[in-house]
């Protein structure tokens, strides 16, 4: 009598032996994207050149990324910071100096300030990676930012009048003002920055906290 082979005897066998599937290459490719976009811009990056810097190659990125699109838009949401917030502690200045310090090291990582402009150049052109640049990295942070502020108005330690959405755009925008004049964004920079805003709209705000 002829046994007949179980599924899983089928599907064992049918399997080609091949190469071991990279877990880490999905991350290798973002990155490799990221770098080259920084380097070249969108228009000019080669996914040749993509594959090569991830130690790969173009038909296995396009097996994972179907466009060059796909691609760049993929690699734009990897740049959002995977590590998890810490809670708030109730202290606005604590808060808001920690959630600065936390923009200050993601904005000046390999790739940060130079993809925001990659993204820019791109905004007429390619519009969808300014608005996937404003849903992964830029709104996140505002967002964090307006809980804290919003937090400590209803507390008493901002003041009742305070424009919170003028104050999130200034601290922010004082990194990238910075930055672009050639200054030197200081490990100390959020400390300053925060002390110096609250100063003109705190209201009844805690004692600087000692560090």
């Amino acid at each position: 009598m002829t046994t007949r082979p179980s599924s899983k005897e089928i599907v064992t066998a049918s399997r080609s032996p091949g190469r071991p599937r990279r877990e880490s290459l999905d991350t290798e490719l973002l990155d490799a994207a990221l770098a080259e976009m920084s380097r070249v811009g969108y228009v000019r990056m080669n996914l040749d050149t993509v594959a090569a810097r991830a130690s790969t190659t173009k038909p296995t990125l396009y097996s994972r990324y179907p466009s060059k699109e796909a691609l760049a838009t993929a690699a734009l949401e990897h740049m959002r910071q995977r590590t998890p917030r810490p809670p708030l502690t109730g202290d606005v200045r604590r808060d808001l100096i920690e959630e600065l310090d936390r923009f200050r090291r993601g904005a000046l990582r390999p790739h940060g300030m130079s993809m925001l402009g990659t993204v820019l150049a791109e905004e007429h052109e390619n519009p969808e990676l300014l608005e996937r640049f404003r849903e992964h990295v830029i709104g996140p942070r505002r967002r964090h930012l307006r809980r804290i502020l919003r937090a400590a108005r209803k507390n008493g330690q901002l003041a009742p009048d305070a424009d919170i959405e003028l104050g999130i755009t200034m601290m922010v925008g004082s990194l990238y003002a910075a930055y672009s004049a050639g200054t030197r964004v200081s490990r100390d920079w959020p400390t300053r920055v925060v002390d110096a805003w609250l100063g003109s709209n705190g209201a009844g705000a805690p004692p600087p906290m000692q560090r």
